[in-house]
């Protein structure tokens, strides 16, 4: 039952966009609709993980403890983007850079992405799921130009071909597997319950060359390198509750698409294939990720690449396969999500603020933007894996099992990497944070539901980071189960 209030409230809501006419009334009541939307993923969540059943209905939706995991994901990143909308697009309003009508339109489009969104992991069949994903583009477009500057049209537009040429590619992976089912002599499916059983006694040939069509089509969707062109474009030129979204967790979608076909061919072909082709993508998307990083000026795209390095370091946790290493990827999918989630609204605040992108010119946001400068402070270490925030047990989990499992190589690169890019982070963070401030600049007041959403998310961020040390073998049982399809 709590699919379906998941899946009504965003509808509901996107009408209610164009009937409510006060847009902080409307804000309100849009923030409420996602913190209904977050209790009812809990009880999901705790249905499907700690009962090993799962939920089926009318033979199109199919939910399982995976599903209600990237349920929670999304819904803990929608509500915290709800709560940063109120004031965002409040002080634009008030600022003139958008009108009343303008924000109608934000609010549609902002519930039609998050009902997309929330789609994908519950979808059984999958061409369903390519079509979810596939709308997730064309929905969020709109969210990405949405201020019509020339920069963040042509970053739509980037947007949208790149990520449709690589949907392409899954389009063609789907059919192949679909192909497989067929010729097997069983009932021509796509939908993942009946495949998955079955999995053995495909053709494996067929589904080797179907899942590198996947891996390419939904991986370019992920962000991962060297098909994550468009992203660096698209969340810096989006609207800063959106670039949360995207990055948080429109990214992570895909990864959930790649993992269940994964299973598939796990079940089919073995482990090793799956694991070689994830640790390759990951580990050149966290060595490409890094050099940008080191050497990037604009501030959204810092955070953007930054997103690359850690869909790569969740690939290579998958890519390992260890109880641990899938434990410390399904946390980092988490982890990540919350983090970068701050890291973006904060960025969003300096951007409003200061009207420039570009690191070089921002400086004394601690002093211009007190309470913003303290959450990116902490962010900044919480997002380079420093304890005691989550990121750094989700990281420690993975390069502890990497070497537990002979994969010493990718532990030293995780190690080599890892340490660049936190040096890195501190140098562009501590100049924008503790420089002197402009002299056209002076303390700036923020809007209150801004700094709810920045303490929700950084709760998360600490809460993780001091329990999970103590995580036992019966934590580590629940994360196996999210895999157990």
């Amino acid at each position: 039952m709590q699919i379906f209030i998941i899946l009504g409230i965003p509808i509901f809501l996107s009408l209610g966009a164009f009937i409510f006419g006060k847009k902080r009334f409307f804000g309100i009541i849009n923030c409420s609709g996602y913190l209904a939307i977050l209790c009812c993923s809990l009880i999901l969540f705790k249905e499907t993980v700690f009962t090993g059943k799962t939920k089926e209905f009318f033979g199109f939706i199919y939910l399982d403890a995976l599903s209600a995991f990237f349920i929670l994901v999304i819904s803990v990143v929608a509500f915290a983007a709800a709560l940063y909308s109120i004031g965002y697009i409040r002080k634009d309003i008030q600022r003139g850079v958008i009108t009343e009508s303008k924000a109608r339109v934000y609010y549609l489009f902002f519930n039609l992405f998050c009902l997309s969104m929330f789609f994908v992991p519950a979808l059984d069949n999958l061409g369903m799921l390519w079509v979810a994903v596939e709308m997730t583009t064309l929905i969020s477009a709109f969210l990405v130009g949405f201020y019509n500057s020339k920069e963040s049209v042509e970053a739509a537009w980037k947007y949208i071909i790149i990520c449709s040429v690589g949907i392409i590619f899954a389009l063609l992976g789907t059919i192949l597997f679909s192909y497989a089912f067929s010729i097997s002599g069983l009932t021509k499916s796509l939908n993942w319950s009946e495949i998955t059983p079955v999995a053995h006694i495909l053709d494996k040939n067929i589904l080797k060359v179907a899942f590198i069509f996947i891996l390419v089509g939904y991986g370019t969707k992920a962000g991962l390198a060297p098909m994550h062109t468009w992203l660096p474009d698209a969340h810096s030129q989006a609207v800063a509750p959106i670039s949360a979204l995207l990055s948080g967790v429109l990214l992570k979608t895909a990864i959930y698409a790649i993992l269940r076909f994964g299973i598939i061919i796990i079940k089919s072909v073995g482990f090793a294939y799956f694991a070689h082709l994830m640790i390759l993508f990951g580990a050149i998307s966290l060595v490409i990720s890094s050099g940008f990083i080191l050497v990037q000026k604009d501030l959204k795209r810092l955070l953007a690449y930054s997103s690359i390095e850690h869909i790569g370091i969740i690939a290579i946790g998958f890519g390992l396969g260890s109880p641990l290493a899938i434990a410390g990827a399904l946390l980092h999918i988490f982890n990540h999500a919350v983090t970068k989630s701050l890291m973006f609204f904060g960025a969003g605040n300096i951007v409003s603020a200061y009207k420039k992108h570009n690191m070089h010119a921002i400086r004394g946001v601690i002093k211009a933007l007190p309470f913003t400068g303290m959450m990116l402070l902490l962010g900044c270490f919480a997002l380079t894996g420093f304890p005691p925030f989550s990121i750094f047990i989700s990281e420690i989990m993975i390069i502890i099992a990497a070497f537990t499992n002979g994969a010493y190589f990718i532990g030293a690169l995780l190690l080599l990497l890892l340490a660049v890019i936190f040096g890195a982070f501190i140098y562009h963070f501590g100049r924008m944070l503790f420089g002197n401030l402009p002299k056209s600049m002076s303390a700036a007041g923020e809007p209150f539901s801004g700094k709810l959403a920045f303490l929700f998310l950084l709760f998360l961020i600490c809460a993780l980071g001091i329990s999970l040390p103590f995580m036992n073998k019966d934590t580590l049982w629940i994360f196996q189960q999210l895999l157990h399809g």
